[in-house]
This record gives C-alpha cells, sequence and structure tokens, in this order.
C-alpha cells in the first residue's frame, strides 16, 4: 500500500477531511446501513476507517513469462511505474512442481509464466530487487511450500532478516480441485502442507500472508457472484478448521489469511460482493472460533480484473472494461488489485500494455477523487439491498455444502464443480441468445485483424532453460543433495513441519522438481471429479 494525503479540497472548494460519512444511524430517508462504521465490526464498510485516506490499495502487477533475467526486467520497469508490490506468475510446469527437462514440460516453458527450477533462478527473478523492501505475491498452490522456500533462501542470501519478508502465497489448493486444476497430491496430504506452512510462517516470517484464499479462478470457471463468495469462505473456514486441528489457535494464522476475489463487468453487484464477503466472514470466523484478535476476523482481499470478460475481438475495449472493473473494486475496498491489459486475449501483455493496466489504477486513485471518501456509495438503496442479498444467499448456499458433508467430501463427489459448470454454461447460453450482450462479439460486431497484438515468446528459450538446468545439475555437490533428500523423504514419511527440510534441500542444490518428486513418491497423486 501507498501512504498519501487526500487532496487538500474538492474541486468545489470543501475540504476532504470535511466531507462527512454517511452514519448508521442516519435519518436523512436513506436506508440506515445496519452496520457499524467503517473500521469496525462486521466491516461491511470496510476494515480501516479512513480506507484510502490513509493509504492507498496496493498496485500490484501480475507478472511472468519467458526466463527469470526477462521477468526480472519487467518487475524493474513495473517498480519504476510507480508499481507498489510484485506479484509472480509461473509457468505450468513450475505451478506442478515439476523441472523444464521433464518430459511433461515440453512446449509449455516459460509460456504462462516464468520457469523456476532452482535457486538460481529464483535469485535471477529477484536480482537487484531487496526482498527486505517490497511486497511479493507468489500465484501458487500445490508447490507453495517449494517456491516459498526457494523465496526464504534467496532473502537468506541476500542478507534480509527473515521476520521483515513482507507478501502473500496463493497456497489454496481446494481451489484447485473444484475449478482450476493445477493439483498435484491428494487432499489429506496437500492440507497437510498447508498446515505446515501456516505453522512455520507464524514463527518464522509473521508478516508473510500464508494463504490467498481464491475465488478468483472459481469465478474464471463460470459461477456467479454468490457462488465465487460461498465456495470461497466455505474453503476459508475449512482451511481454519484443518489448521485448528493441527493444533495451532485461530489468532496464530487467521490474522494472515488472505483473500483473492475477481472483478466482473456488473458494477453494482460486485460492489455489493466484496461488502456481503467482509461482513459474512467476520459473522462466520467469530461464530466458529471466538477470536480475541479483531484482525482474525477481517477479511483483506486482493483483487484482478476479470480476464474471461477481455475480447479478442475489439480489444481496445477491454481497455474500458478493466478501467470500470478496477473501479468497482476501489468502490468496493479492496486492499491490493491488478488490472489486466487490453491485449491479453491474444497473447502476453506487452510492456506498453502493462503500463496503461498500471496507469488506469494511477488514475483512479489521483484523479477521480473516489479514494478520498469511506465508501462513498454507503446508503445507497441498490447497494445496500444487492450486499443482504448476496450475503444471505452465499450464507445459505455454505451451509447446503456443510450438510452434504462439508468442503472435501463435496469436492470429492463433484458438487461445486457441476455448480459452476451449470453457472458457466447458463452464461454461454445467454450470450449465444443475446440475454447478455458483449460489445464486439454479439453486438456491435466489427471485422479486425488483431494478430499483431501480444509480445511473442522466443521459443529458444526453452532450450536455453533446459541446458541452464543440466549445466546447474553437473556444478553441484550431488553427494549433498542426495542426502537432503533423503532427510526430506523421512520429514515427508513422518509428521514433521516439511519447511526446514525443504528449505535445506533446495539450499544444498535440489531442484524444483526433485523435492516434489520426492512428495509425489511418498504422498502419491489424485484426479479430481469433473462434476459433469
Amino acid at each position: 500500500m501507498e501512504d498519501r494525503k487526500s487532496r487538500s479540497t474538492t474541486r468545489g472548494g470543501l475540504s476532504r477531511n470535511d466531507i462527512p460519512t454517511i452514519e448508521s444511524t442516519s435519518t436523512s430517508g436513506h436506508p440506515k446501513e445496519g452496520h457499524n462504521l467503517p473500521g469496525l465490526p462486521p466491516y461491511t464498510r470496510g476494515i480501516h476507517s479512513r480506507m484510502y485516506k490513509d493509504r492507498l490499495w496496493t498496485m500490484r502487477q501480475y507478472a511472468g513469462f519467458s526466463t527469470a533475467n526477462e521477468t526480472n526486467q519487467r518487475f524493474k520497469l513495473l517498480l519504476d511505474s510507480g508499481q507498489t508490490g510484485l506479484s509472480v506468475a509461473f509457468d505450468l510446469p513450475t505451478q506442478l512442481g515439476m523441472d523444464s527437462d521433464d518430459e511433461n514440460s515440453l512446449g509449455e516453458v516459460g509460456k504462462v509464466g516464468v520457469p523456476i527450477d532452482t535457486l538460481e533462478d529464483m535469485e535471477t527473478l529477484f536480482a537487484d530487487i531487496n526482498l527486505g523492501n517490497v511486497s511479493t505475491s507468489m500465484t501458487i498452490n500445490a508447490p507453495a511450500t517449494t517456491l516459498l522456500a526457494l523465496y526464504v533462501a534467496t532473502a537468506d542470501n541476500q542478507g534480509v532478516e527473515r521476520e521483515s519478508l513482507r507478501g502473500t502465497v496463493q497456497n489454496d489448493i481446494l481451489k484447485e480441485y473444484i475449478a482450476r486444476g493445477l493439483y498435484v497430491y491428494p487432499p489429506k496430504e496437500s492440507i497437510r502442507l498447508t498446515t505446515d506452512l501456516f505453522e512455520w510462517c507464524n514463527i518464522n516470517t509473521p508478516k508473510w500472508n500464508t494463504i490467498s484464499v481464491s475465488g478468483y479462478h472459481i469465478r474464471e470457471a463460470g459461477s456467479t457472484a454468490i457462488e465465487e463468495v460461498a465456495l470461497t469462505l466455505a474453503n476459508g473456514i475449512f482451511y481454519a478448521e484443518e489448521a485448528v486441528k493441527a493444533g495451532l489457535d485461530i489468532d496464530d494464522f487467521a490474522p494472515r489469511m488472505s483473500f483473492f476475489f475477481g472483478c466482473h463487468n456488473d458494477f453494482f453487484e460486485e460492489i455489493a460482493k466484496f461488502r456481503a464477503a467482509r461482513q459474512l466472514w467476520y459473522n462466520l470466523v467469530n461464530e466458529r472460533f471466538t477470536p480475541k484478535n479483531p484482525k482474525s476476523s477481517q477479511l483483506r482481499y486482493h483483487t484482478q480484473t476479470a480476464g474471461v470478460t477481455l475480447t479478442a475481438q475489439q480489444p481496445m475495449n477491454n481497455a474500458v472494461r478493466v478501467s470500470y472493473q478496477a473501479l468497482s473494486a476501489v468502490l468496493g475496498g479492496t486492499q491490493s488489485l491488478h488490472t489486466n491489459s487490453f491485449d491479453e486475449a491474444i497473447g502476453l501483455p506487452t510492456n506498453d500494455s502493462v503500463k496503461i493496466a498500471l496507469r488506469t489504477q494511477q488514475i483512479i486513485a489521483h484523479e477521480t477523487g473516489v479514494a478520498d471518501v469511506v465508501d462513498p456509495l454507503a446508503g445507497s438503496y441498490h447497494v445496500e439491498e444487492l450486499t443482504s442479498k448476496i450475503l444471505n444467499e452465499s450464507h445459505k448456499l455454505i451451509l447446503e455444502i456443510e450438510n452434504k458433508g462439508g468442503v472435501l467430501n463435496c469436492l470429492k463427489s463433484g458438487v461445486q464443480q457441476k455448480m459452476i459448470h451449470e453457472s458457466a454454461w447458463k452464461e454461454i447460453k445467454d450470450t449465444e441468445n443475446k440475454d447478455l450482450l458483449v460489445v464486439g462479439v454479439n453486438t456491435n460486431i466489427e471485422d479486425t485483424d488483431n494478430m499483431n497484438l501480444g509480445m511473442k515468446i522466443d521459443s529458444g528459450n526453452e532450450q536455453i532453460q533446459i541446458s541452464k538446468l543440466e549445466q546447474y545439475r553437473k556444478s553441484r555437490n550431488n553427494n549433498l543433495v542426495e542426502k537432503k533428500l533423503r532427510l526430506l523423504k523421512n520429514v515427508c514419511e513422518g509428521t514433521e513441519n516439511v519447511m526446514p527440510s525443504l528449505i535445506d534441500a533446495l539450499k544444498s542444490g535440489a531442484t524444483v522438481g526433485e523435492v516434489n518428486g520426492i512428495m509425489r513418491d511418498v504422498f502419491g497423486t489424485w484426479i479430481s471429479p469433473s462434476g459433469v
């Protein structure tokens, strides 16, 4: 986030600090807010009393492609352009815990994210970036422990104290089973890795957000806004229950839990969705865990504008879509925001398009005035009605899932998956029937050729990455690596926390594929039902 001062006056000359906010006891004829003020439970109106009047949201653009060195250059471009936090996109092999030279990695190395095989790659990724001064988000799930271990090892080698590390690791395996499909291990063993990371970070990296419970991918797969809130918070409660079963107190980890939502085109529905999610999370956590720390029941979240709404047809229209989506995220009270680039439906975004995406956030922050008012839509009949509807319907859906055996049993039988498929199919039919209009797709159509948009990845970089990995293996102490991998296997076969042995193995020279190969041998793999 960014420290800031509000502009001293509005365009009409009134001091921003003199602008009243709507009280919960309004007698102006508007509906009563029904909730306390911003910064007070149940946090419907925001988790901070002054919100962006004190600090702006973190502008955290998602980036990763081709090689660690090229991604490092993109990071520096974004930081130089005013970005306030890093967000790492990993390629598919890395997300599945495979090395770049794995036969199953062929054709995917560096395509949708950055390939990270070794500690050397991670150090290249963050070269000349002080990890003690930057907040980093890593979108990684099945091998979340591995990539966090590499990040910590990189910080150690930079001389950065672990206690000062700030950022988030997604570490949300349930939504992989439900909506995204990039999982490796069976549910029980995956949840062990999740809670091991909770436990280790609580002691060693207390400023690190240990999970980002993701509704974004659930929504991208086709869910409705209500389903996004319900399935995401149900997953969050499940993680909390598992952590408590593992011996942690709710206040040991809940203040470092965060959430991740998408932001779609229905402007007021999205604003209401965020307000409802905050109140519902507060209610659920307090009903079920009775935390002592108020931060344990404050829903903090990152927002990304909706990739699924971007169109290859008339791609410049996407810049407008993203602007409105970003504005609704800000009006909804997000703590962190990524704005998609207009050319992402065609290819990886170019330097120019990512800069425009970042400038979109900066214009909202500095030119529109919306950041100078706390919860400016409070008291709106429409927003209040939508907030109540989403809260009540989402809560009802959570209880239905629990009555059917809970999150884990339901995903094993495909309940959530089926729900998402049905909602996605309805949207497809609505678009085909023109009940849902999409400019440039089923209305206001033009013939355009957009093939020159998007970034082109050099296919030769895959072989360069593989050759570098082969050389890395030749230059390391293989006897030490084998020793550390045996120790890791022993830990995986027992109940000890995996993080210390993971860090040791990776520091010794083990690769991402090798440490996850050990876990595959011990934990096995699993196939989630499709729900179709």
